[in-house]
């Protein structure tokens, strides 16, 4: 795995090795020891995949607060997304700045995302499918999200929404 540090302290793009022959190909999507070398949180509790039927499709930005911050693998295993974190850590350099990247099941590319950094992503193909791993099991409690159209963040989306949850709809802007 080749480890790519974002502008966003803490958040890595993974891009993997493969080792290709007749068959296809094997390439290590995890380890441990490489997370950990990093020091990247090398424990990972859950997973979850999440399908999106048509394009434009927004899910997000959410995270998770204390005591159940959690760190995110993310990867778009079918289709085409464009993912979003934002940095919600008040002694971060890039406090409630944003970056983007471009997943897909083409390029294989993961994004590590650590916590205290929100997540979201709007489809660029119908059909979507995103793999999560989190270090955290999920805790109603602990659970937040901002709004997708947040004037203090500020994010470029790609195409106008097609689809999005009404939970997501009413998440609230952060406080100026």
């Amino acid at each position: 795995m080749k480890f790519t540090p974002a502008r966003l302290p803490g958040a890595w793009l993974i891009d993997l090795e493969p080792h290709s022959d007749e068959r296809g190909f094997f390439a290590r999507s995890w380890c441990t020891e490489a997370f950990a070398a990093r020091e990247l949180c090398p424990s990972l509790v859950q997973c979850g995949i999440s399908f999106n039927r048509v394009s434009a499709t927004l899910r997000g930005l959410h995270y998770q607060i204390a005591p159940h911050q959690e760190a995110k693998l993310v990867r778009c295993t079918r289709g085409e997304i464009f993912d979003v974190i934002v940095d919600l850590r008040p002694d971060s350099p890039c406090y409630r700045q944003w970056e983007s990247f471009t997943l897909s099941d083409k390029n294989r590319r993961q994004l590590y995302i650590p916590p205290g950094i929100a997540h979201g992503f709007q489809t660029q193909t119908d059909n979507t499918e995103v793999f999560y791993q989190m270090s955290e099991f999920y805790h109603a409690e602990s659970a937040r999200g901002i709004h997708w159209q947040d004037p203090t963040v500020a994010i470029t989306w790609p195409s106008p929404v097609s689809v999005i949850s009404d939970g997501d709809r009413s998440l609230p802007v952060l406080e100026p």
